[in-house]
């Protein structure tokens, strides 16, 4: 219209603002198990992860070692920091510090608290503190409880943890070993059939068609245990032969529905014109469809790489529960989620690491997805 040349409508807008909402969402949560992976465990128990770069209050207990108390004009004097026990290590500011446990910050930096069995005590912003008393604190020397404000803590522990935990490298081979292959034979298998079921004639084609469809809904928690006692039956078991298998089996259906779609939608005449040059289907196939439906291929075997690197249920039913045969997510469900469930920091650089080789074959093949898509787009 006159007047409105170069003017975007509302409608772009709202796609936009849309966009920009869906990868905030997406974005947040792995924003902030990133920052949670490089945290301290009792900073995370004490904070959002979105307070991470400001200081952070947390209540310690300290207990006084009373072999370091000297008498001084008739009085027992126990004196030293408080940021000098090991539960509290590191620098801090003393917000407030009690006698019991129940008030932990009941008394203010430099005020004097009456202590249980006799004596004062006093603790200083800096952490310095002082402990009177007539006669000796006996075997054990008063307990002091205090809330400090505590600078924010990066570090690499929790890297190091998953790392070296004991069988994480087998673990992540193992990995590898389940992934490619599972991803390599659907793709191959559903090529073939995907390039029949779209240009070859052949009686009860509609049939296999209506039945790829068919498997679509059939839910896989249905098929663990009958396809488990298949693979029992003919000798396969749980293995990494059978967990291939299982993979292949859960994934074809919807790998052969993308691809025959796909396929059916090139263009005839070339097809064709192959044909009346000679060229057999084989020769169609290798030399045209599969060129042209590299866009579909890569598109698949990204999203089929992606669900069985992160799988957990079938490796959990198709694989021997040894520790030689575990894989990433079950090693870290079984030994860093059982042992360590309340251990955040762990299980953020559990996940993290577990994401690395998935995002890197992401962004790896996504130019080739790209590209592919284009060429297709056009074709």
């Amino acid at each position: 219209m006159p007047g409105h040349a170069g003017r975007k409508s509302g409608l772009v807008w709202a796609v936009h603002l849309s966009v920009a909402a869906l990868v905030l969402l997406w974005l947040l949560p792995t924003v902030g198990l990133l920052v949670s992976s490089f945290r301290d465990r009792d900073q995370i128990s004490a904070s959002g992860w979105w307070e991470a770069p400001l200081p952070v209050e947390q209540t310690y207990r300290v207990r006084t070692d009373p072999g370091a108390a000297v008498e001084r004009d008739g009085r027992v004097i126990l004196s030293g920091n408080v940021f000098d026990s090991e539960d509290s290590a590191g620098a801090g500011r003393v917000t407030g510090f009690g006698v019991t446990g129940r008030a932990p910050a009941e008394f203010a930096p430099g005020e004097s608290a009456g202590l249980r069995g006799g004596g004062r005590l006093t603790v200083a912003r800096d952490g310095s503190f002082t402990a009177e008393a007539e006669a000796p604190f006996g075997r054990r020397g008063p307990t002091i409880y205090f809330e400090a404000e505590t600078p924010p803590k990066v570090t690499l522990d929790n890297y190091r943890m998953v790392l070296g935990a004991d069988g994480m490298d087998r673990a992540f081979i193992n990995t590898l070993t389940v992934t490619i292959p599972a991803t390599v034979i659907p793709i191959l298998i559903a090529a073939f059939a995907a390039y029949a079921l779209a240009w070859m004639e052949f009686p009860g084609r509609g049939l296999l068609i209506a039945a790829v469809v068919g498997l679509l809904v059939v839910p896989l928690q249905l098929a663990l245990v009958p396809l488990l006692r298949l693979h029992e039956t003919v000798g396969i078991g749980q293995s990494f032969m059978g967990i291939w298998f299982a993979h292949t089996g859960f994934g074809l259906p919807l790998a052969v529905y993308l691809l025959r779609n796909y396929m059916a939608g090139l263009p005839r005449d070339i097809i064709e014109s192959a044909k009346v040059d000679g060229a057999t289907d084989f020769q169609v196939f290798t030399r045209i469809v599969l060129p042209l439906s590299f866009p579909a291929l890569a598109s698949f075997a990204i999203f089929q790489f992606l669900w069985t690197w992160n799988d957990l249920l079938v490796a959990k039913v198709f694989l021997p529960a040894a520790s030689e045969t575990k894989v990433m997510t079950v090693k870290i469900a079984d030994d860093l989620l059982g042992s360590r469930g309340g251990d955040w920091g762990i299980l953020a650089a559990a996940a993290f690491i577990s994401m690395a080789v998935p995002l890197a074959v992401f962004f790896a093949l996504q130019r080739y997805l790209v590209r592919g898509l284009l060429a297709g787009s056009v074709k």
